[in-house]
């Protein structure tokens, strides 16, 4: 029997006991993390270059590739790390990290998804208000409210798992450390009331945005379908409905993969849901919502013409 203050490190699910699929699955989790940070580096890179994207959408879209790079970068890399090597272990204290860090880039994305739904809603419901619903001192407040929120939420969720005594080993049935796989390592009925009490206010939160965003939508594809133009009702769902793909993707997997039921649990199957919940809407993002945007897009190509421009310049100069 072991408890948390003797607990050094745990010992994480590996995808597989076969070599050769074991750097299958670097390959393939290097190849999604590199298309993750060149994406997410280049529209911050656009958005800081380019003038024209200081829009409370370009501010939300930065603040988005942030939270995008910083769920990947929390755990694809020591999953990486472990597929590459043959091992499974983290740190006590890495894996408190991790679970700190996911959570609060995991918790400000979804809040600044429901804030750039509440743009989407303004701009197309009512245009008029726009400069004066989200001016610069509101988009602000509203990615500090959305960061500050998940920060919150991250460390009392963080604290209370790991103050809980373990007495059940140190092996987690996950590929990166999650808070209901180190519940099952616990003996504590104290921290499961207060992590119910912790999860009951989260949900309340999440279920609220959720509600506003279903609202929100109601009210963007009443107004689209009154466009008489089929050009303008194309270029409204483009720009929504990617936006709404990346909320069903994240809701849906990661709430069937916390309450599915006993019975319809494997490995595989758990393997595959987390990793839909945790890695592809981060790497998806960019390109199904940020990239699709025709002003990144132009800002982009001017960008890279212009670096691409200063190096011939450069090079010649030199010669």
């Amino acid at each position: 029997m072991s408890n948390s203050s003797s607990l050094t490190q745990f010992l994480l699910l590996a995808f597989s006991d076969r070599r050769e699929l074991q750097l299958l699955h670097f390959w393939l989790f290097l190849a999604i993390s590199l298309a993750a940070l060149l994406a997410n580096g280049l529209i911050l890179s656009a958005v800081a270059w380019d003038h024209h994207l200081h829009t409370p959408m370009g501010f939300f879209l930065l603040n988005l590739s942030l939270t995008d790079l910083g769920c990947i970068c929390t755990t694809v890399p020591k999953t990486m790390h472990n597929s590459l090597w043959g091992t499974t272990t983290i740190s006590y204290a890495g894996c408190a990290a991790q679970v700190f860090f996911f959570l609060f880039f995991m918790s400000a994305e979804y809040f600044l998804l429901t804030i750039m739904c509440y743009d989407r809603y303004v701009a197309i419901c009512k245009p008029l208000h726009y400069g004066t619903l989200l001016g610069s001192r509101a988009c602000a407040h509203m990615a500090a409210a959305a960061w500050a929120t998940g920060f919150l939420s991250a460390l009392l969720h963080t604290a209370n798992t790991f103050s809980l005594p373990l007495c059940q080993g140190n092996a987690l049935g996950q590929f990166f450390c999650e808070i209901p796989h180190i519940f099952k390592l616990s003996c504590s009925h104290s921290g499961y009331l207060r992590e119910i009490g912790l999860i009951v206010i989260s949900v309340c939160l999440g279920l609220g945005c959720f509600i506003f965003m279903v609202f929100s939508y109601v009210q963007i594809i009443r107004a689209v379908l009154r466009i008489p133009s089929q050009q303008g009702q194309h270029k409204a769902f483009s720009t929504c409905l990617p936006h709404l793909t990346v909320v069903s993707i994240v809701i849906s997997t990661g709430t069937f993969s916390n309450l599915k039921p006993p019975s319809i649990s494997s490995t595989s199957l758990d393997l595959a849901l987390s990793v839909l919940y945790s890695v592809v809407p981060p790497a998806l993002n960019p390109f199904i919502y940020s990239l699709r945007n025709q002003q990144l897009k132009d800002a982009l190509r001017k960008m890279m013409t212009g670096c691409f421009s200063g190096a011939i310049k450069f090079w010649f100069s030199g010669v």
